[in-house]
């Protein structure tokens, strides 16, 4: 991938482009907002990846002009020494699709940029959604897990798919409840969360079986695979 990195702290700047190098993409760097919108402007990239707290433009300003202005849905990943839940909820309602609190992870910073950059390819709407073990049939309303059908309730299996057609992704508990249930419903956070537990438990959807569907801070949930 051709990644936008904006840092300004030098020391920085080497440690991402490094990593990102390492794993094969390409990295340019910049250390100023204003500089990698003219870029974007001019330039295709594949990812932005945004340090919330640079001088001029910050992160979140840069990304607002993208989103706002430019018209872009470029996939972006906000970085930030910040870990208060305000702040995440704050950073992903202005348009990033992820977050990674500082210090970087390498792994996990590549993980999830490759994550939020297969959203370009759009959510998976095949009939049938095949993981391993995992067996989705969506026009007949089955799973299979290990070959053994699983009884799910109806909003359940809605619940399933959705999730699994957006594999990767931050999904706000208000889209979650939009896409599966309507509009309409007003149905409430703990109503939501033990479908989400249901789901999570007669699916296998856990590390040990190398998946994690987890809540993400104050926003909604995510379904991410680990291998």
């Amino acid at each position: 991938m051709r990644i936008a990195v904006l840092e300004d702290d030098r020391s920085q700047a080497f440690v991402l482009r490094k990593c990102l190098t390492g794993a094969g993409h390409n990295a340019i760097n910049f250390d100023r907002g204003v500089s990698l919108l003219e870029a974007v402007r001019r330039e295709r990239f594949d990812a932005l990846l945004l340090d919330w707290n640079v001088p001029e433009l910050s992160g979140l300003e840069v990304l607002a002009v993208v989103r706002n202005e430019l018209g872009s849905n470029i996939p972006a990943v906000v970085v930030t020494a910040r870990n208060a839940e305000e702040d995440i909820v704050h950073a992903l309602s202005q348009g990033a699709d992820d977050y990674i609190c500082k210090p970087i992870r390498p792994n996990e910073l590549i993980a999830r940029l490759e994550t939020v950059a297969k959203r370009d390819e759009g959510p998976r709407n095949e009939d049938v959604l095949e993981f391993g073990r995992l067996r989705v049939d969506v026009p007949a309303r089955q799973v299979l897990l290990n070959n053994v059908p699983v009884s799910l309730s109806l909003k359940d299996f809605d619940l399933a798919v959705y999730f699994m057609r957006n594999i990767g992704r931050v999904l706000s508990r208000r889209k979650i409840v939009e896409e599966v249930w309507g509009s309409s419903v007003d149905l409430t956070s703990r109503t939501l969360d033990t479908h989400v537990s249901r789901v999570r438990t007669k699916l296998w959807l856990t590390q040990d079986n190398n998946w994690h569907l987890g809540a993400v801070y104050g926003h909604g949930y995510r379904l991410e695979r680990l291998n």
